[in-house]
């Protein structure tokens, strides 16, 4: 274990990894194919939304997906046809997938989304092409035979959007060509150029990982830059003197390839705003600021037996029959309470206000909800940040560094409420 980390440490972003494992059974705790067709019977799946039907022969790709819910009958008539299925973030209906993506999101600091990939034997569903993420490919039943293609020049290396169909003509030779099995792991960065194939009249069904997707400097720059800018502009007044009269004349695509003394001034000048801009760069704002999306985007948190039993989820009042209210629990000074998760949750100071955005209430299904925050009293904001910095250790409720015990426990109750915290222990029932 510790050489495939340092394999892929070593590859990431550069080249592609695979690890066999001669172990079929690895990942079938995730999924399996009567999973999927349990999911099928057991829940509303509709076609586009939750599942593809794909196929790609003699250069042609198409998707054929009918309207309405994706019936198992009908699905798999479309298999038993050459047809392949792909279902769109699984994650949703397996909580065993839910558990390794939100793990994962941990780890890497950014969503971790998955989909699954059906293919009859001898067939492919998909045409040559890009993504837009790191992709790391499960093998779960069956085989695979993938070709992996370098990408084709410097402007497709670790690209920001997806590429469209590419024809076999256009991508050269593999770079890799090797057959997955059951229980093997592939990894490779995005913009590289893949395609896969059934072989040797065999299913294949794997689930494809992806992760860093809109997670480059260049996405960090979009946030550090406008905001450099616009303090730029308000501070310094060197940022909002008029441009010269004459700029027009001697810039842009007419005058593209003619040179002189003034145009050269004029990007001197620029380039001396830019070298004064750095000044106002403000690298923590930048941060919250991809924060907040990935909060947005994040899986919500699985709670381990233990935590449930130490938060709002399970401990607290419950109802029994006839009406009547047990188990009242009450947070004292001496409650030892922690973060839950290190992602869920980001204090963020906006317009001279505090508000704390958190991923505990978010949907399994991407962006079903609006972001979720909580407004944030200026005195109240030292406890959280508190709260933050400890993770993972427990603090007590009365080591909160805020004036007032009421302050302290109201503050670790509205926590408390929407999941952002734990318990050490179960809370003591009132009498």
């Amino acid at each position: 274990m510790v050489n495939t980390s340092y394999e892929l440490r070593q590859n990431w972003e550069r080249a592609p990894v695979q690890i066999k494992r001669n172990f079929p059974r690895y990942y079938k705790i995730l999924m399996s194919t009567p999973m999927l067709d349990k999911i099928l019977r057991e829940s509303y799946i509709l076609f586009t939304k939750n599942i593809d039907i794909t196929s790609y022969e003699n250069g042609v790709r198409q998707t054929l997906n009918p309207s309405g819910r994706a019936i198992p009958s009908v699905v798999w008539d479309y298999y038993m046809n050459g047809c392949s299925v792909r279902m769109l973030n699984p994650q949703t209906y397996i909580p065993k997938l839910h558990l390794l993506n939100a793990t994962l999101q941990e780890f890497f600091g950014c969503f971790v989304g998955a989909n699954s990939y059906l293919t009859p034997p001898n067939s492919q569903g998909f045409a040559p092409h890009y993504d837009d993420i790191e992709a790391f490919i499960l093998q779960i039943e069956g085989k695979k035979r993938w070709r992996l293609y370098k990408p084709r020049n410097e402007n497709e290396y670790l690209p920001r959007y997806s590429s469209e169909n590419f024809t076999q003509s256009e991508i050269g030779e593999p770079i890799l060509d090797t057959v997955l099995n059951a229980g093997d792991l592939l990894y490779f960065p995005r913009g590289t150029i893949h395609q896969g194939e059934t072989i040797d009249d065999t299913h294949s069904l794997h689930i494809t990982l992806s992760v860093y997707q809109k997670n480059s400097w260049c996405d960090f720059l979009e946030k550090l830059l406008p905001d450099a800018l616009k303090t730029a502009t308000e501070t310094n007044s060197e940022f909002r003197k008029g441009l010269p009269i004459d700029y027009l004349r001697d810039n842009g695509y007419t005058y593209s390839g003619i040179q002189n003394s003034t145009k050269t001034e004029f990007k001197e000048k620029v380039k001396d705003l830019f070298s004064k801009l750095i000044e106002y760069i403000d690298i923590d704002k930048a941060a919250d600021l991809m924060a907040k999306n990935h909060i947005h985007d994040f899986l919500p948190p699985v709670l381990s037996d233990n935590e449930l039993e130490c938060s709002v989820v399970q401990d607290g009042e419950r109802m029994i029959a006839n009406g009547i209210v047990e188990n009242r629990v009450e947070i004292e000074p001496d409650t030892r309470i922690r973060l839950l998760r290190s992602h869920c949750i980001r204090l963020i100071e906006e317009d001279e206000t505090f508000r704390m955005y958190y991923s505990t209430e978010n949907s399994k299904e991407y962006h079903e909800f609006e972001l979720q925050f909580l407004d944030v009293s200026q005195e109240f904001v030292p406890a959280i940040r508190e709260i933050i910095l400890r993770y993972p250790e427990f603090i007590r409720v009365e080591d909160l560094p805020i004036d007032g015990e009421d302050n302290k426990v109201q503050i670790i109750k509205d926590l408390w409420e929407k999941c952002l915290i734990v318990t050490d222990n179960p809370l003591c029932v009132l009498e």
